[in-house]
């Protein structure tokens, strides 16, 4: 068996060490006859489980006693509505739309109450991070809300917006795990985890204690209240449990790398590999303002619609997979996540200096 070089932005690349681990572990969990997959979560050794990615989880990211770990389901898109669900106070809230996840949280907040858009950089189709050093964050908005790595467009928030006081909301879902962060500026940080962290099925959301509360929008379903997930430590009703248990999995293999500052040091220099050539490539373009580069996603174009689905057909046929890029923008995107391998992107290099040779 061979195994390519998956640039998928999500689902995407899981370490192969915790995949054959995992592996081993499919008919047999630890004595118990049976395989997580088919495990009770109400079992003292699936407990077990939760409990101990919760606390490694904790550590990883140094989360204080008040914020609450809570693992949930209905991806990253359903906190687009539980989140004013449970947060509108006064109905009003601001968003940062940075691309097309952001502008879909924006949609789903102007259902619930008045969503402001404070700032945007949807005039350069998403190509930077606009100026938030001063944003017009009227007095009475409940919090403020970005999408802190763009998928789609490559983009990253190196500096948290000035939100003057208000609570801040951030989906993290791929940057998660990335690099170290300061939990503290936040009050709900969230994620898919299906990028950086584990299998598409779980949402984790870590959101400081004093944000959860009873007081929801009236319309609120129990299963969208995070009170009714903090009260039942996440599992309220059967949860996502075998992603869990990889997402568990992923944690203590982040700890064994050296934690998220080896992470980061790691991804940089992924990134400063590729950024490199494309910033030299005569063929290549990278299409996102330096000072906003992601570390995790890479788009790059050609200039070219013929060659890029050209090069997309060769790199998949060499072992490059998910080298195409969204379908909303096209070109090419490299999702070079935790789990991608220092070689994948050195092979991928390689490859399009090859082509660029053959098609300058």
């Amino acid at each position: 068996m061979k195994r390519v070089y998956n640039f998928s932005a999500g689902p995407a690349v899981l370490p192969e060490e915790v995949l054959k681990e995992v592996a081993e572990e499919m008919f047999d969990y630890q004595g118990s006859g049976m395989s997580v997959m088919e495990m009770s979560h109400r079992t003292k050794l699936y407990e077990s489980i939760i409990q101990t990615a919760e606390k490694d989880l904790r550590e990883l990211i140094g989360i204080p006693d008040n914020y609450k770990v809570l693992f949930l389901q209905g991806g990253a898109s359903q906190q687009f509505a539980m989140i004013p669900m449970n947060l509108m106070k006064n109905k009003k809230v601001a968003y940062i739309i940075t691309g097309q996840w952001a502008k879909k949280a924006y949609e789903e907040g102007k259902i619930y109450g008045e969503a402001m858009a404070v700032a945007s950089s949807a005039d350069k189709v998403y190509s930077y991070i606009p100026d938030c050093s001063d944003l017009d964050i009227k007095d009475d908005v409940d919090y403020v809300y970005i999408c802190e790595n763009n998928t789609i467009y490559g983009t990253k928030f190196w500096e948290l917006p000035n939100t003057k006081g208000k609570t801040l909301v951030s989906d993290v879902s791929s940057c998660f795990l990335s690099e170290p962060v300061d939990i503290t500026k936040y009050g709900v940080m969230y994620g898919g985890v299906q990028k950086n962290i584990g299998p598409a099925g779980v949402v984790i959301a870590i959101i400081r204690e004093d944000l959860i509360t009873e007081d929801t929008l009236p319309f609120t379903p129990t299963m969208l209240k995070y009170k009714i997930h903090a009260d039942n430590d996440s599992m309220y009703n059967t949860p996502p449990a075998y992603g869990i248990y990889i997402c568990g999995k992923v944690f203590k293999w982040i700890k064994k790398m050296g934690g998220l500052t080896a992470m980061k040091e790691l991804n940089e220099k992924k990134a400063t590999i590729l950024y490199d050539y494309l910033d030299q490539s005569s063929l290549f373009k990278g299409t996102v303002v330096k000072k906003d580069r992601s570390l995790m996603n890479v788009p790059f174009i050609t200039g070219s619609d013929e060659l890029d689905a050209k090069f997309v057909k060769q790199a998949k046929a060499t072992g490059f997979e998910n080298l195409k890029g969204h379908r909303s923008v096209g070109g090419m995107r490299a999702s070079i996540y935790n789990a991608m391998p220092i070689e994948g992107v050195e092979k991928l290099v390689e490859f399009m200096k090859k082509f660029e040779a053959e098609n300058a």
